[in-house]
């Protein structure tokens, strides 16, 4: 009995061993492959390349925003690469809104490796390139999508910006983790936890959260705790049928577009009637 209860925690020790040592293997699902956005289907988009300060080359998707329009700084999900967004993309430039379209790193051409670190610092040199071509910081929506949810909330606590869109967010990616391997310490092994929890109540900004209620990844709840934890002017959406990468089949674009033209398009007139006064 003493030697299979020694042996019982030997194998335990080594999943444990294993699962910390290859955890970002596990947690990382990239598609390399770098697509232009003409091969897309995007024949306006432009492809764009960011040099970050550690000499490392991101690839990006940008297509400039109508007059009047945001722009919004788009940060995928885990799996698959820019080709995969390319309908999100097409459908946001179609309303005549702007997007920036990062690929993180190990993604759709990008080089390096992600890490939570690395997401978060190319996420902020993307936001500067956006200054840097003269788009305000009010007129920039960081959208975030499951993944991606993360690093907007992130950019969002600590930098200006006009609105904040979460798509299937989560509160952090140790909750999700500790979800998916209950029989792992994760809580305790996890290096990229992505805490949007304790980040959320730090956004500024007019903030949507759209969550498919048949999300069986991540669940509704954490969508739902974090608009909780949020600050006014906020909005949940709970996408009725839909599940975790397919809500816009049932509904959630429209409810994207209602938000921008509405709440964010007050929100910015508002601010620039303040801004007139003073």
């Amino acid at each position: 009995m003493l030697l299979k209860i020694g042996l019982g925690f030997v194998v335990i020790g080594a999943l444990v061993v294993l699962a910390w040592s290859q955890q970002r293997i596990l947690m990382y699902a990239p598609d390399p492959t770098r697509v232009d956005p003409a091969t897309a289907g995007l024949s306006t988009v432009q492809e764009i390349k960011l040099r970050t300060p550690d000499g490392v080359e991101l690839i990006a998707w940008y297509h400039p925003a109508q007059p009047g329009q945001p722009t919004l700084l788009y940060f995928h999900g885990n799996a698959g690469n820019l080709l995969s967004r390319a309908g999100r993309m097409e459908e946001f430039i179609a309303k005549g809104r702007g997007m920036l379209m990062l690929s993180y790193r190990g993604y759709g051409g990008s080089g390096g490796k992600p890490t939570e670190k690395n997401n978060f610092s190319d996420a902020h040199l993307a936001y500067q390139w956006l200054l840097e071509q003269g788009i305000k910081a009010a007129d920039i929506i960081a959208y975030g999508e499951s993944l991606g949810s993360g690093v907007a909330v992130q950019l969002a606590a600590s930098n200006p910006v006009g609105g904040v869109i979460l798509d299937a967010p989560y509160t952090s990616i140790a909750d999700v983790g500790a979800r998916i391997y209950p029989f792992l310490p994760v809580q305790v092994l996890i290096l990229d936890r992505y805490d949007s929890l304790s980040r959320i109540n730090q956004i500024n900004a007019p903030l949507l959260i759209v969550h498919g209620d048949q999300d069986d990844l991540i669940p509704i709840a954490m969508g739902r705790e974090l608009h909780e934890g949020a600050v006014q002017p906020k909005q949940f959406s709970s996408i009725i049928g839909g599940g975790h990468s397919d809500h816009h089949l049932f509904g959630s674009y429209d409810v994207i577009h209602t938000w921008i033209d509405g709440t964010w398009t007050t929100f910015r007139s508002k601010q620039l009637k303040e801004k007139v006064g003073t």
